[in-house]
């Protein structure tokens, strides 16, 4: 699956980093042995000089090799045991100085022999995605368990046919079912007044489908839109950002959420950017969940007919309604 190749750069020197903290790490923890328990040293003088000898007895021409070999290795295991009870001894863990690798699987090279990222250097894109993702989310508290239909009334909404609880249960099931099955789902609008949960589902969505690997893009659409202008005009960028390269991020993620649509300045070049941002990611087959508080008809009127057709065959639409859950909050 593609990766943003800025979080990936971000995620191999942090990557690299932990490497050499934990070999400059292993190099204290040796010169404090080495100063405490000298026979240590000792030992692993020995230990270095036999792997030597290992190496030419594999090599040797005359005689048994393999029984050099053996008695070699027999006589290295003896140093080891040694080498152990002597850290033990001197009230250190027996491995305290083992200096093996910390991925099994790629031996910290971060990658597979297929140029593949290994799950460990996976796992620090993951994090760092998060760390991006929540300059502008709150992923430490927002995610699917944390999620509650508590707030949202029961009695059925006339002009709805159903409470706006049901409505959430089913809204919350079905994005928990497009985060834990994506891509295989197509992309979501999410419709209503502010304060009923649409940023919070949107959060819980970039988490789960972030930790599963995938490239994830959060944004405000003011912000988008800005960055488009930059690019295309040449406009003083106030977030101080290559906007080039934050336009690529919104088109080719697997994911991009776009927040507040509708809540920008509009102009005609904001609705081609619009229909650019839909149009292209659904020819590229990439996923969007849009956030309005427009209706569709409205998010219609404002950027045309062109978005409007789109987004009503290729989106499927979650309408939010309840009472301001923020206010709700404040009066208890």
């Amino acid at each position: 699956m593609p990766r943003d190749g800025n979080i990936m750069a971000e995620a191999i020197r942090r990557f690299q980093a932990d490497k050499e903290r934990r070999a400059a790490q292993l190099e204290r923890r040796t010169e404090e042995i080495y100063r405490r328990v000298p026979a240590v040293q000792a030992i692993d003088r020995q230990l270095q000089a036999t792997a030597a000898r290992i190496v030419l007895a594999a090599f040797e021409q005359d005689g048994d090799p393999d029984a050099a070999l053996k008695r070699l290795e027999e006589g290295n295991l003896a140093l080891q045991r040694e080498r152990a009870e002597l850290l033990v001894g001197a009230g250190y863990p027996y491995n305290y100085l083992d200096d093996g690798p910390a991925c099994q699987i790629c031996q910290d090279t971060g990658f597979l022999p297929d140029g593949a990222p290994c799950r460990c250097l996976a796992a620090y894109y993951t994090r760092e995605q998060n760390r991006r993702l929540s300059k502008l989310l709150d992923l430490g508290s927002q995610s699917f368990e944390t999620f509650s239909l508590a707030w949202y009334p029961t009695q059925v909404w006339q002009e709805y046919g159903c409470s706006p609880q049901d409505n959430m249960k089913m809204v919350l099931e079905l994005c928990q079912g497009y985060a834990h099955s994506f891509p295989k789902m197509g992309n979501l609008l999410f419709t209503g007044a502010p304060g009923l949960g649409k940023t919070f589902l949107s959060a819980c969505i970039a988490r789960d489908v972030g930790e599963r690997g995938f490239s994830v893009v959060y944004d405000t659409a003011g912000h988008v839109f800005q960055q488009f202008e930059s690019g295309k005009f040449g406009r003083e960028n106030p977030f101080e950002e290559d906007p080039d390269r934050e336009i690529n991020r919104c088109l080719n993620c697997d994911l991009l959420i776009m927040d507040d649509v509708g809540t920008e300045m509009l102009t005609s070049f904001v609705q081609s950017a619009f229909y650019r941002i839909v149009n292209d990611r659904l020819l590229s087959g990439r996923r969007t969940v849009l956030s309005s508080n427009l209706s569709l008809d409205e998010l219609g009127r404002r950027y045309g007919a062109a978005v409007l057709s789109r987004i009503s065959g290729e989106y499927q639409v979650l309408r939010f309604f309840g009472k301001d859950i923020r206010l709700l909050k404040l009066d208890q």
